[in-house]
């Protein structure tokens, strides 16, 4: 039976989920991310039964034991202390202890800040929204992660040259995959791009061997949450 192995970009999956499925705990997320990767093996329209290799998920620890001067504010926020920091350890810890993740982690620059948060932006050049009417959820924190990109593009080298999966499914939405998917094409792998109904870029399909996204609908989610999801499909 052919091995599949899945790889999630976690800040472009955590982004995604919350614009198509709304705002949940970190419970919830975790339990979502999980049946949803689950979805594509068990997706009724592939032609051969696949089992599960791993999935591996990249993001980074949030930042701790800092703070970042607000500008609306004009105070320091300690990071640690914020409701962002507490769900985001909570939310990598469910995926700890969830049987077949194994999760890659980065660091985040510390040169962290805040933001206006690019829908603000637009209305205030526009004009439609003045300085003095700002809140603090008009604002974003903002911190550049380093070393996600490298370790996807370093385990899918490894997971084409040591012939662990037959297929790999990338959840992702940027194109700084394409050389490694070129390396993996080459190895025979069958390379999967799921960019969670993002548009991509057309010259993208010459470096992928097929595009597939899960659950476009909040409803559709609601009801693969609902459904028990087991480990049918995976390797020892």
């Amino acid at each position: 039976m052919a091995k599949t192995a899945i790889l999630v970009d976690g800040g472009f999956y955590r982004k995604r989920a919350a614009r198509l499925w709304g705002k949940k705990t970190a419970e919830e997320r975790a339990k979502e991310l999980n049946a949803y990767c689950m979805a594509h093996l068990n997706d009724h329209h592939r032609q051969e039964d696949r089992q599960l290799y791993r999935i591996f998920y990249y993001d980074c620890e949030p930042v701790g034991r800092r703070s970042v001067y607000h500008p609306l504010t004009k105070k320091n926020v300690d990071l640690d202390k914020s409701e962002t920091y507490t769900w985001m350890l909570t939310f990598l810890d469910e995926l700890r202890r969830r049987r077949k993740f194994a999760l890659r982690l980065g660091t985040l620059s510390s040169q962290s800040y805040y933001n206006f948060r690019p829908d603000v932006t637009r209305k205030l050049l526009a004009g439609t929204r003045k300085l003095e009417d700002l809140t603090e959820n008009d604002f974003l924190f903002v911190s550049q992660q380093k070393g996600v990109d490298m370790r996807i593009g370093i385990d899918i080298a490894s997971l084409a040259y040591k012939k662990q999966a037959d297929q790999i499914i990338l959840i992702a939405g940027d194109s700084d995959f394409v050389p490694a998917a070129k390396l993996a094409r080459r190895e025979g792998i069958d390379f999967i791009l799921d960019p969670m109904w993002a548009e991509i870029k057309p010259d993208l399909f010459e470096h992928i061997d097929g595009l597939k996204s899960q659950w476009r609908k909040k409803e559709e989610a609601n009801s693969a949450l609902r459904a028990p999801v087991g480990p049918a499909n995976e390797t020892d």
